[in-house]
């Protein structure tokens, strides 16, 4: 399949209006609607907008390659839009934007149209055919260079397929990866590639992309290898080089600095690696590594059970009342509160402990995190299990280290899961679970004696929380405390959280419909969309607006949100189902209160967004 099978006349745009980064990816989606290539436009934008989350796909030198796979795309497509002044766009280089190539690969794309989006990133590193695009004036010309350009470097890997293998004295291994393994994990490298031919230095770099991985690294060439760059942004497979010069940079790295990359890897500038075991590990930064790291990891998977469980809670609720009285009611309860949320602490324990030690944590942690549960520990009991798990399982590797290479295989499958689960589960036992089990009791009281100046601070927090990433890491910690307080058997604290996350869609609908002039039409019907989603509990549906204008929207969602939450406990609101939305509000004891906190919450966030924005010209 060829890139112009997927880059057709009607999703060319040879001068865009758009002046902004946002106002790019609406004419962009926009065009891949008019189209016909899209199933759903809100959805393919908000997965545009969480890609640009992640880092700007601005690349530099002219280019942004915004992009995305989601079931949103009905036919995978690559939308073309150029700007003559530019377009500032966050790029990577701090200069603006000329070329905007938008891809939008569908959830099931197979092997042959991934592969065609990926080689056009490949393309755009050449700086001759980049100006070539700059120039052209129609659509036909465009998609001719573009067609041309292709076929040429079909010559040219062909003819390199045919080249003699790398000499024996010196290689250079890479790894590439990008999240959606679209694009940067392509151009990345490319970049090596063309700056190791350039300085006559042997390399072979392995892609890890939305097709797999491509190139594999062999154990032969890993052994005989001067040095590895890994540019990933995502996992990739770590313990294979053990012992070698391993450098771990940001995808973006090997695109910009291929050359000074190439330089430290000939001479092995780098740390030796001495990660053991077989499991995978992301690049080692400060921004991948430590207790909140670890915390977000547990939290996340532990996530799925607390949907799941809870809305099955809540519609036993519903058919049972209060207490679920009622067989269809006792079926639900069983199987989301005796079934689902019985996992919650263990689940949350486990992968704390496997984002750790990696797999040989998650036994340990698990069980760890059950004999907290057990014991009335709780969250706070299934949180230090998590982590006595996880750094028990490391020292348990370096103590093993001195084993001979003969039982390497035997670590896995024995060692590590008696002892780790031995020392552990004896630690809980006779040391943590009667202290952290008074304190949670503790907790219990306090949070049932809250009243007045105490329960409006909590309220304020707790609501404030949800509406700062939206979805987040942040959001995560205070759904948490949330369901902690209700295994408590304090129902107050997760009435705010629901309340504060109910706010920020909710606050930007209003909006988008009491200032009209201030919102783009497609804004506008944005902000239809999140009455539903605000009604639902889905504070994401905020994420498209926080992203194009993040002062403004942020600040607006986050006071709006506190007031919620405060209100919420101030008025002594509860509810015992562990989700939101507007289905559980008649298991709320004061339902009037509750709607009338959300609400109040919701307007004041709408007209700080509304006298603070700026009027649309268009």
């Amino acid at each position: 399949m060829k890139i112009t099978d997927l880059l057709k006349p009607d999703t060319v745009i040879m001068e865009l209006q758009a002046t902004t980064k946002n106002e790019v990816v609406e004419e962009l989606v926009a065009k891949l609607e008019e189209a016909g290539r899209l199933h759903d436009r809100e959805a393919f934008k908000e997965a545009i907008f969480q890609r640009e989350a992640t880092g700007s796909t601005g690349i530099g030198d002219g280019i942004a390659i915004p992009h995305a796979k989601t079931k949103a795309v009905k036919t995978p497509a690559i939308c073309f839009g150029k700007s003559e002044q530019g377009i500032d766009y966050e790029s990577l280089d701090g200069q603006p934007a000329h070329l905007f190539f938008m891809i939008a690969a569908s959830e099931g794309a197979n092997e042959a149209h991934l592969e065609t989006l990926s080689r056009l990133s490949i393309l755009l590193m050449d700086n001759e055919f980049r100006q070539q695009l700059e120039r052209a004036q129609t659509v036909q010309e465009l998609i001719a260079l573009i067609g041309a350009k292709e076929a040429e470097s079909e010559e040219k890997e062909t003819a390199e397929s045919r080249t003699p293998a790398v000499p024996q004295d010196e290689l250079i291994l890479a790894v590439t990866a990008c999240p959606t393994g679209i694009a940067h994990t392509y151009m990345a490298a490319d970049a090596l590639k063309a700056k190791a031919q350039e300085m006559g230095i042997p390399v072979k770099v392995e892609t890890n992309g939305s097709t797999g991985v491509k190139n594999a690294l062999t154990p032969e060439e890993i052994e005989r290898a001067t040095a590895i760059i890994v540019a990933a942004d995502t996992q990739v497979e770590m313990s294979r080089f053990k012992g070698k010069h391993v450098i771990q940079v940001p995808v973006a790295d090997a695109i910009h600095k291929a050359e000074q990359l190439l330089s430290r890897a000939r001479r092995q500038d780098a740390p030796v690696f001495t990660a053991t075991d077989d499991g995978k590990r992301a690049r080692e930064d400060n921004r991948a590594t430590g207790f909140y790291k670890h915390l977000m990891s547990g939290v996340s998977n532990m996530l799925p059970f607390v949907v799941g469980g809870g809305i099955l809670i809540a519609l036993a609720f519903a058919f049972g009342g209060i207490h679920a009285k009622g067989p269809v009611a006792e079926i639900l309860m069983k199987i989301g509160g005796e079934g689902a949320f019985h996992f919650l602490v263990p689940i949350l324990a486990g992968f704390i402990a496997m984002s750790i030690a990696d797999r040989p944590g998650l036994a340990p942690g698990i069980v760890g995190g059950f004999l907290a549960a057990s014991a009335g520990a709780g969250f706070l009991g299934g949180l230090i299990a998590g982590f006595l798990a996880g750094y028990v399982v490391i020292g348990l590797k370096k103590a093993f280290s001195l084993l001979p290479d003969q039982l390497e295989g035997l670590k896995p499958v024995l060692l590590y899961p008696v002892f780790g689960i031995l020392i552990t589960g004896f630690l809980m036992i006779t040391v943590i679970n009667g202290p952290v089990g008074a304190l949670n009791k503790a907790l219990s009281a306090w949070l049932g004696d809250l009243s007045g100046t105490n329960a409006v601070l909590l309220g304020l927090i707790l609501g404030a929380m949800m509406a700062v990433d939206m979805g987040g890491p942040i959001n995560k910690a205070a759904f948490t405390f949330g369901i902690a307080a209700i295994e408590a058997g304090n129902f107050g604290p997760h009435a705010a959280v629901m309340a504060g996350g109910m706010v920020p869609p909710l606050g930007i609908a209003l909006a988008t419909t009491i200032f009209k002039r201030k919102f783009s039409d497609q804004e506008r019907k944005s902000g239809l969309t999140n009455y539903i989603m605000g009604a639902s509990f889905i504070t994401e549906g905020a994420i498209p607006f926080a992203a194009a204008d993040p002062l403004r929207v942020l600040t607006s969602c986050i006071i709006g949100s506190a007031v919620a939450g405060g209100l919420s406990l101030w008025l002594g609101v509860t509810l015992p189902a562990p989700h939101g939305g507007l289905f559980v509000i008649p298991l709320v004891n004061k339902p009037f209160h509750y709607i009338g906190a959300i609400l109040i919450g919701s307007l004041i966030t709408s007209f700080i967004l509304g006298a603070w924005k700026q009027q649309k010209t268009d």
